[in-house]
């Protein structure tokens, strides 16, 4: 079985619109991602030049793509990766499992068709409603390598991700915190253990003290030494997995 556990307590359709532009080395700009024939309103950033290089879907928190997601992008992007920050509600709020199960797809053919990336190393992480996606569809999908829940709900919706631990393949990285109240810590360390049984591959990071959603505050991404490590714990995961 593949194992580690690391908790550290701390106190305290397919085409890009032509905006893209040149900042500290990233190219970025607004992207459409068509899926179910309708152009979802996303945020790409990549390296200015090279390649091919690794490829990470975002899928951000129920309170949509606020401005420290696109900082986020921007950081991995400056990290080595191509990174799609996909806007899955920009036509409903609480679309269906199926509808933002389809989108992912059409979000890794969307990479997948880019000459910067490598389509053999694609990745995903998502946030909240974005960490509960991440655990549902990356044993789902054989072309997602690796992947980052923050936050997510492993119990949650019919069926709830935990159903499928036993088609899990790719490694996931689980990030949380302990005061988290909508999705309780206990939650995840009983998911920890159906993964450990499953034999899956995952790593766990649990922060001290940090509530629900803590790596952005008032929309914008926080700066403070823990959300610094937190991303840190994603870029390296990413860069080891997706080597």
């Amino acid at each position: 079985m593949k194992f580690r556990l690391a908790v550290m307590i701390l106190l305290a359709g397919l085409w890009v619109i032509p905006t893209m532009v040149q900042a500290q080395d990233v190219q970025t700009g607004d992207v459409e991602v068509v899926s179910g024939g309708q152009a979802y309103q996303s945020y790409l950033a990549a390296p200015g030049d090279g390649g091919p290089y690794p490829g990470i879907i975002l899928i951000h928190s129920f309170r949509g793509l606020e401005p420290g997601y696109r900082t986020m992008v921007d950081q991995l992007a400056a990290e080595g990766f191509v990174v799609l920050a996909v806007g899955w509600q920009t036509f409903e709020q609480s679309p269906t499992d199926d509808t933002v199960q389809q989108l992912v797809q059409d979000s890794i053919t969307f990479l997948g068709g880019r000459d910067d990336v490598d389509a053999e190393r694609l990745g995903l992480t998502g946030f909240c409603a974005g960490g509960r996606y991440t655990m549902l569809y990356l044993p789902q999908f054989d072309t997602l390598k690796a992947g980052v829940a923050w936050y997510g709900f492993p119990y949650n919706g019919d069926p709830a991700p935990a159903a499928f631990v036993d088609d899990l393949a790719a490694p996931m990285l689980v990030i949380h915190g302990t005061d988290d109240q909508p999705s309780p810590i206990a939650d995840i360390y009983r998911y920890a253990t159906d993964l450990h049984a499953a034999g899956a591959e995952f790593e766990l990071k649990v922060y001290s003290g940090e509530p629900h959603g803590f790596m952005l505050a008032n929309g914008e991404l926080r700066e403070d030494d823990i959300a610094r490590d937190a991303f840190r714990e994603m870029a390296d995961f990413f860069k080891r997995k997706l080597a």
